[in-house]
């Protein structure tokens, strides 16, 4: 058996970006940028004011002043500030030549066009006033190449010039589940029949991770028809099957693979849950093959696929494991990796009392993973252990 390490490695060995698409600002949000973004503008555009107030000459305080006009956003005042003068002024509005200083309306008192001091007044020159190019200027590197865009990303290259991003593409993922047994869900089960619920698991966290997948549903143990359904899944970037991965009389899904054509690299590791996993290519495709047991089929797709769609897509597909200390003593490990369910609550991290791989309620439960490497010794209360923050708020 491999180690979570070696398995790591080689499934995301030579992963490479996909290519860049030239996507719309509404399509661009979660994903990856693939060339820098570039201001095309200048922000603000011009020297422009940060608060509602008047503008005046620094060398005119403390006043009293003349009130010549106004400024406002999108009608700036055209003429020039002269000696003893002032002009009312709006938030984002054009500062009008002559000017240095804003005073803020609270300081100030009006009576017609008479202005008069009443507060402390501006602290000094340029108080008030964001100079042209103060967030960015024309021709600027705002984001470096693989930079998410998230939504705040979306408004800064709008306000930059773009209505459009390169990106890198989105992986697409085809997602296999086999099984007789298998019934979709809202199917009521008959006698021996289990509803599916890792496929709509599995498609669900890689669509939160920022895969387009299809799931091409339950497919029986019958060889041909898995082999079909790998056949017309060879043209994705990833194929995961679910299920048959296994050594039993009804685990179809190996030699499937051999009739589609696929290389294998490996298929057991030495983690629990999911010791049986399948890895290889089938075509241009990346291939993983997922065991049945949902927390099995969990694990192994946050450890290995979820790392292989972010690669795909151009961000860091580290695993991003923290430390936590134990709410309680854990027993030695044996000579496979684990990762026990638990509840992350501040800084201490206790397991459920569960760790069943069969058992989805207890892994909905969950918030992390405690992660005990092969053969780790005893761990006692308030002991710093290694864990995942799973997808849960």
């Amino acid at each position: 058996m491999l180690s979570f390490e070696d398995a790591y490695d080689r499934l995301l060995s030579g992963i490479v970006p996909l290519a860049a698409e030239d996507v719309p600002l509404e399509a661009a949000r979660g994903r990856i940028l693939a060339a820098p973004l570039i201001a095309k503008l200048t922000q603000p555009p011009f020297a422009a004011s940060a608060m509602d107030g008047y503008a005046i000459r620094w060398a005119d305080m403390p006043g009293p002043w003349t009130v010549r006009g106004e400024s406002a956003a999108g009608a700036g005042f055209a003429g020039s500030v002269e000696k003893g003068a002032a002009i009312r002024i709006f938030t984002g509005a054009p500062i009008p030549g002559g000017a240095d200083t804003v005073i803020v309306q609270e300081d100030v008192e009006r009576s017609g066009d008479t202005l008069t001091l009443k507060g402390g007044g501006p602290p000094d020159i340029g108080a008030h006033i964001r100079p042209e190019g103060n967030d960015y200027s024309n021709g600027q590197e705002l984001l470096p190449v693989g930079s998410l865009v998230s939504a705040p990303v979306v408004g800064l290259a709008a306000s930059a010039g773009h209505a459009r991003l390169q990106v890198h593409a989105a992986p697409r993922v085809a997602i296999i589940a086999t099984g007789d047994e298998l019934v979709p869900p809202g199917t009521p089960p008959g006698p021996s029949q289990i509803v599916a619920g890792n496929g709509p698991m599995i498609a669900a966290a890689l669509a939160a991770a920022g895969a387009d997948v299809e799931d091409f549903g339950i497919v029986p143990d019958d060889r041909t028809q898995i082999r079909d359904a790998l056949m017309r899944a060879s043209k994705f970037d990833i194929v995961i099957t679910i299920g048959g991965a296994s050594v039993g009389d009804h685990d179809l899904v190996k030699d499937a693979l051999d009739d589609a054509g696929a290389t294998l690299d490996f298929w057991r590791i030495a983690i629990k849950p999911g010791k049986p996993l399948i890895a290889g290519t089938l075509g241009a495709a990346r291939l993983v093959g997922l065991p049945g047991n949902p927390v099995s089929a969990y694990v192994c797709m946050l450890l290995f696929v979820r790392p292989m769609v972010l690669a795909l897509r151009g961000a860091d597909p580290t695993l991003g494991e923290t430390n936590a200390r134990l709410g309680q003593p854990l027993p030695a490990n044996g000579d496979r990796r684990d990762h026990l369910r638990a509840t992350l609550s501040g800084d201490v991290v206790a397991p459920l009392a569960t760790q069943d791989s069969a058992q989805l309620a207890a892994l909905a439960r969950a918030n992390s993973l405690i992660i005990r490497p092969p053969h780790a010794k005893p761990a006692a209360t308030g002991e710093s252990v290694p864990v995942l923050i799973l997808d849960r708020t």
